[in-house]
This record gives C-alpha cells, structure tokens and sequence, in this order.
C-alpha cells in the first residue's frame, strides 16, 4: 500500500499508513479477538470499469511509460496534484481491491465490520484522476455491493474535502445515498458540496450535502453532524453503511482550515459505528481518506478508527517504540499522547437552532434542501 507514492514534496506521505499500522500494531489492536488482518487482492479492469471508463484504465496501467505525458494529463494524470508514479495501475487497483474486499467481508457475512486505511480516495472521477486519487475506491465498493443485489448503500464521507468522486458515481441512483460533511467548497478545494447539489432526476434527495464553515472546530462539526446525518440515514434505511474517515478536518492539518481535535474525530467514528449497529445490522465498511499531517495525526486518528472497528479503545500514552519510529521515519518528535487532552463537548441539535451562527445556517440550509425530499420535516428541532 505504501507504494501508492507521488514522490518526497507530495503532501500524501505514505508513512502515515506505516505509522498508523505500526501503532495499532504496537498497541495490541491488531491482536483483538476476532480481527482478521488480510492481504488484499488487487481489483480486476471489470471491477474497476464498474465506475471507471475502460479507456481512462488503460490509460492508467501506460501512464509510467507515456514520456512526454501528452496522453496522460488528458486523464488527470501527471498534474500536480497527481502525478504519475510507477506501478500506478497496479498499486492503485490494490488499494481499491482492498475496499471491494472489505465490502465483500461484510456482504457475505464474514465479518461484522471492515476497515481500509489506504482507501478513501473519494476525489477519482469516471474518466479522470483528481486530488491525489487515481481510482475512486470508494465509488467500486458501492457498485461492487449493488452488483451483488445490495438495494440501499449509504456513504457518509466526514473527510474536510468534499467527496465529490463518489457522489457524482451515483448522482442519479436511487440507490445510494452519499453524505458528506466537509468545508466549504468557498474556501476549500473542489469547490463543490453545496446544500442544493440533492441528486439527480431519479434520486433528488440522496445526495446530501453540509457546507461547514472555515475555522470551525468539534463544537460546530459534531452539532451539524447530529443535525444531518442520523435523521437521513434513518430515513434511507441502508443495509450496508460505508464511511469515508478522512482526518485532515484536525487543527493541524496543512492543507485544510477546520480545526477538529482526535477527540472530536472519534466521537464521529463511535456515532456511524452505532448507526451501523441501529440501522444496517453492524454490516460497516471503514475506509481512510486525507489526512497530511503523517506523524503528529493520522497515525492516531486512524489507531483510534481501527480500534472502533474492532470493537476496542485505546487510551493514554503512544509507545516508546513508536515514537522512535515517527522520528525516524518522520525526522521529528512524535506524540506522547494518543489523544490532545481536550473535552470535546458539543450541543446536540435536539434544542434546534441555537444563535444564529454560520455552522446553524448551513445546516438550516441543508435541512431545507434535502429532507422534504426524505419525508422529513426540516423545522422540526429533534434530529
């Protein structure tokens, strides 16, 4: 997995997957009864044309050899954002076959949950690499699951950057109900995931959107969250739930402007677990997403979504081993503790709009986009 690489000066490190691994390891995570830890099998080119065309595919597996990168650029590829790498296709169809994996672990009923860190690669559009993804991982599970005879799939994305790949894959499908939370697109690449992006002809409605406000911390997230996404997916009622757990929404992260702590992120992670459990008979799949700041938040983040996946908690001091690792690997001192020591209190919406702040507005806004198309009524204060 740590060979999805776009080189030194790109913000996507791989350490943060080897850093994550290693502390969940060190930890004993990986070591809960029950966990299975399972190579992946790389998706085929009919897994993958289940979202992406079959020309962009094929113009993926040439892109390490198209020297002039005429061809290429015309897909997304060898931009700045994504530039090519070698063994693009085969590293890329890993990480998307270990989300299909991961869907399927849970489809068939092998597993309860599942969880992908490599995968989240939500910005991937049909035809066109975008925002350092090459195939949209998260867009082939779905479609994958929907193959098999799933009939309601519902993708809550909490990443900071829009999931735009994945939402405009089902735009039109009746099926599926994307969500995402994430900053608004005013202030934040793609600039898209705006209250009235609610779906197509076929599927008003199941496209949902909440625009938070730049600056906005666990207080605001977590009280827009509770506005929007039990009551939708309550409403939809899927029988598989897949999360997109991108952490670039911390305060540390460099390429974002949203300021959420560890805490806040796993109150979120805890919250879909529990939907998944109320609403899809435990049937979760997991999946990474962004996060750029490699040692000092995902490796912790994601230790933290791991462990929830695995139906445990970790608390307390990061190990001494790990933390000589995130200096070697990273060339700086790593965290000495697994949280960031703050409360992360947050008003439930239950009262209904409090003072009239931007994160109450946009979520007024999308409340009254989207849920008279759910048979819910957006002025009613209970989420």
């Amino acid at each position: 997995m740590s060979d999805y690489d776009f080189g030194p000066s790109h913000p996507m490190r791989p350490m943060r997957l080897q850093l994550t691994m290693a502390l969940a390891r060190q930890l004993g995570v990986l070591d809960t009864p029950g966990v299975e830890l399972r190579a992946p099998v790389a998706a085929t080119d009919d897994v993958l044309q289940l979202v992406h065309d079959p020309m962009y595919v094929a113009s993926v597996r040439r892109a390490p050899d198209d020297l002039l990168g005429r061809l290429s650029l015309r897909w997304g590829l060898g931009s700045g954002d994504t530039p090519v790498f070698a063994r693009m296709h085969e590293v890329s169809a890993l990480v998307t076959g270990a989300s299909v994996d991961a869907a399927r672990a849970v489809w068939e009923g092998t597993h309860e949950h599942a969880v992908n860190i490599s995968g989240g690669l939500h910005h991937a559009m049909k035809d066109r690499a975008s925002g350092f993804c090459v195939y949209d991982d998260p867009a082939v599970a779905i479609a994958w699951l929907l193959a098999q005879g799933a009939q309601r799939v519902a993708y809550v994305d909490v990443d900071v950057h829009h999931g735009d790949g994945v939402q405009a894959a089902f735009w039109d499908d009746p099926r599926v109900m994307t969500v995402s939370l994430h900053e608004s697109g005013r202030t934040l690449f793609p600039g898209t995931g705006f209250p009235d992006e609610s779906g197509g002809p076929r599927a008003v409605g199941t496209a949902v959107n909440v625009a938070i406000p730049a600056g906005t911390g666990d207080v605001g997230w977590l009280r827009a969250f509770d506005a929007v996404v039990p009551p939708v997916l309550r409403a939809f009622d899927p029988q598989v739930l897949v999360t997109q757990h991108g952490c670039d929404t911390h305060a540390l992260d460099p390429l974002a402007n949203l300021v959420m702590s560890i805490e806040g992120q796993r109150v979120a992670t805890t919250a879909l677990h529990a939907l998944a459990h109320e609403l899809c008979g435990g049937r979760w799949v997991a999946l990474g997403g962004g996060g750029y700041e490699p040692v000092q938040v995902v490796p912790r983040a994601w230790t933290h979504l791991i462990a929830e996946v695995a139906g445990t908690r970790v608390d307390g001091a990061t190990p001494n081993d790990w933390r000589a690792l995130a200096t070697e690997l990273g060339h700086e001192q790593g965290p000495t503790s697994l949280t960031d020591g703050v409360s992360a209190d947050w008003t439930p919406w239950e009262g209904g709009p409090g003072n009239d702040t931007p994160v109450d507005r946009a979520v007024l806004a999308t409340r009254h986009e989207v849920f008279p198309h759910l048979g819910l009524d957006p002025l009613v204060a209970q989420g």
